[in-house]
């Protein structure tokens, strides 16, 4: 019998030689992503069971990102029994997008982050460079939206490149057209320069300094350009009792650039004289009409109001950086999966309280990688400091010299 582990809305079922086995075989629909992407980097055959079983299977964005995988890698086997509730993932080779550019609709159910996480895990240890238009939502409720990545996740990966031998470009993110739920029409280009050929540079990210400036991105489209200085006004009612360097720009889109819906959100951003970035966003659901908030004194903020959504914003940047750290939460579980692609050295990493699906990513990288982190707690500080031994990943993929 299966060994079974359970964590919390997630079941894993695991074979008795992980390790040895040929495939890997979970449970359930919950960690979909970091599976796929997990396996295509360390080229383990998986098989997912009991997705949604009886709920309709695999949804329209799961095939999607499967679609995708198989786009940026050569040789991959993707098999979907009849009822979708079992996938069968047999990675290949990660090429990139080859010659010339790939273009990708990524649909309406889910952001267009939600098929960044796996192209900016994968594409760095492609064969070629990559090159690739997404259409989408470029800001939904469910996912991390497009300033974040831009703007805080691909810095993190910086990081690990400073010490290489041969200069290796950043990626980047270009946001066209901007798509709001729920007709989306949005456009980004990602775009990863040049490949790996060396190992990870081990980190070490210890030291969090002192919040020396805010900055951060009022989005708008389709309404009225006054809806993104609204936001503004909301968030620096708060921010402004902290700091004075702030400073948040408006992004307001018409006309063919601004998608098929109309929308606004807010990305704020704090930065500390160490050089650590700790971001946190907000994007309204039209569909709830109250912000959902942990405010003790009980107040209700009307989502339908800017101000309002900028003073949310501004709460949830003040949470984030109480709980300390280098890294902020969105962003943990991409630092994680880069320390363990280091060479054979020991990396740490300073953190505040652990979410959930960095939590799940740990333990997943586990399992492909066989690398265990040590989490030590600092009662002090009131963060966590997180160190492990990279698994000395290499780039298989590439053309030799």
């Amino acid at each position: 019998m299966p060994k079974e582990v359970k964590a919390r809305n997630h079941t894993a079922v695991v074979n008795k030689s992980t390790v040895n086995s040929p495939i890997l075989i979970f449970q359930g629909s919950k960690s979909f992503r970091m599976r796929i992407i997990l396996s295509t980097l360390t080229s383990k055959p998986i098989q997912i069971q009991k997705i949604r079983s009886n709920k309709g299977g695999i949804k329209e964005f799961e095939r999607n990102f499967l679609t995708l995988m198989d786009k940026i890698t050569k040789g991959t086997k993707i098999e979907i029994n009849a009822l979708g509730d079992t996938v069968t993932y047999k990675p290949g080779v990660i090429i990139g997008s080859g010659i010339g550019s790939i273009v990708f609709d990524c649909g309406l159910e889910r952001g267009i982050g939600y098929y960044l996480e796996g192209l900016i895990s994968l594409c760095p240890f492609g064969k070629f460079p990559s090159s690739i238009l997404l259409r989408g939502i470029t800001n939904h409720p469910l996912d991390m939206s497009v300033d974040m990545f831009r703007n805080s996740t691909l810095h993190l990966f910086e990081n690990f490149i400073k010490n290489h031998s041969h200069e290796v470009s950043p990626m980047s993110l270009q946001i066209l057209k901007r798509g709001a739920c729920p007709n989306g029409g949005g456009e980004v280009r990602f775009e990863c320069p040049t490949i790996v050929k060396e190992h990870l540079s081990p980190v070490q990210l210890l030291d969090e300094g002192m919040i020396k400036r805010i900055r951060g991105i009022a989005y708008s489209t389709r309404v009225a350009p006054l809806m993104s200085n609204r936001l503004v006004e909301g968030a620096r009612s708060l921010l402004n009792y902290y700091i004075p360097d702030i400073w948040v720009y408006t992004d307001h889109y018409s006309g063919k650039t601004s998608g098929n819906s109309p929308g606004w959100s807010l990305y704020l951003q704090a930065e500390t004289d160490t050089g650590c970035r700790l971001s946190v966003e907000y994007v309204p659901d039209q569909i709830q009409e109250y912000i959902i908030s942990s405010d003790k004194e009980g107040d209700q903020e009307w989502m339908k109001i800017p101000e309002d959504v900028g003073r949310h914003t501004a709460k949830i940047l003040f949470d984030e950086i109480y709980k300390g750290g280098c890294i902020d939460s969105t962003n943990q579980w991409y630092m994680f999966l880069l320390m363990s692609l280091t060479s054979e050295d020991v990396s740490k990493v300073r953190v505040g309280k652990l979410n959930t699906y960095a939590i799940q990513y740990l333990r997943h990288i586990k399992q492909f990688l066989g690398v265990t982190f040590k989490i030590t707690p600092e009662h002090d500080s009131r963060t966590v400091v997180l160190s492990c031994v990279g698994s000395g990943y290499k780039n298989i993929s590439r053309k030799s010299n």
